[in-house]
C-alpha cells in the first residue's frame, strides 16, 4: 500500500495526513476482496524498515493503528471476516499489541475470508526468524537436518498454514516488492499501478482481479502441458 506520503505532498499535507486518507482505500479493498470471494487477503501495514522513519511519524502511524483497529472490529465481525498478523508484533507498543491481540480473538470465528496484517514484517525478517527456530528444532533433535525440504521451512515461517499469494498488488509505480514475502512470492503473479493507494478504490481492485484472471500461471511448464486434457 505505497504512496501516501507523496499523496499527501501533492495535496500539501503533512505524511500523517496521506496515512489518515489512506483507510477509506483499504476499507474499499478488503469489502470488495470478500465480495468478490477472495480467502486471504494481506495487507502490508508496516514494515521492519519503516522504524527508521521520523518518531513523530512512527508513532503518529501507531495512534492511527490503533484506533483503526478499534474502529474496525465491529464491520469484520459483521462480515464474518477473521483478522491475523505477521511480523515482529511484540516491537509495537503495548497499546497496538492489546487492540491487535483482542481483534484477532473477537473475530477468530470469521469464515468469510482472512484478513492478514504485516506489521513490523519484513521478508528477511520472517527467514530469519525461520532459520533460528528451524536450526533451534535441529539442535533439540525434533528435526533432521536431511528432513529439512521447503515444506518444512514454509512451516516455520510466520505465514505457516496459509497459501501462498496468487496476486501481489503494488501501489505508487515502484517496481519492487520491498522486502514483502520473499520467499512465498516464487510464483506470484505481479500487479503494478501508477495510482497511488489513497486514490485506490473498488473499479481499481476489481481491475487488477481481472488483469490477473487473463495470465497464464504456468509454475514452470509449458502452455502445452497445462492445456492436455
Amino acid at each position: 500500500m505505497d504512496g501516501n506520503g507523496r499523496w499527501a505532498k501533492q495535496k500539501g499535507g503533512l505524511r500523517i495526513f496521506g496515512h489518515q486518507n489512506a483507510i477509506k482505500a483499504v476499507r474499499e479493498t478488503v469489502e470488495t476482496a470478500a465480495e468478490l470471494g477472495v480467502q486471504y487477503l494481506t495487507l502490508y501495514a508496516f514494515s521492519t524498515e519503516n522504524w527508521a522513519r521520523p518518531a513523530h511519524e512512527v508513532m503518529a502511524l501507531m495512534q492511527l493503528l490503533v484506533h483503526t483497529i478499534r474502529q474496525e472490529t465491529a464491520t469484520l465481525l459483521k462480515n464474518d471476516i477473521r483478522l491475523q498478523a505477521i511480523g515482529d508484533t511484540a516491537s509495537l507498543p503495548a497499546s497496538c499489541q492489546r487492540e491487535l491481540a483482542e481483534a484477532i480473538d473477537l473475530t477468530k470465528q470469521g469464515s468469510r475470508m482472512t484478513l492478514v496484517l504485516a506489521l513490523s514484517y519484513s521478508g528477511r525478517w520472517d527467514l530469519t526468524q525461520a532459520a533460528r527456530l528451524l536450526s533451534e528444532a535441529v539442535a533439540a533433535g525434533t528435526v533432521q537436518p536431511t528432513d529439512v525440504t521447503e515444506k518444512t521451512i514454509s512451516a516455520y515461517l510466520s505465514t505457516a498454514g496459509m497459501p501462498d499469494p496468487e496476486l501481489l498488488i503494488r501501489t505508487s509505480g515502484e517496481q519492487r516488492i520491498s522486502n514483502f514475502l520473499l520467499w512465498q512470492l516464487a510464483y506470484t503473479e505481479l500487479y503494478i499501478t501508477d495510482l497511488l493507494w489513497p486514490d485506490f478504490r473498488r473499479q481499481h481492485f476489481q481491475e487488477a482481479i481481472r488483469v490477473y484472471q487473463q495470465r497464464e500461471r504456468r509454475f514452470g511448464k509449458t502452455s502445452e502441458q497445462l492445456n492436455v486434457s
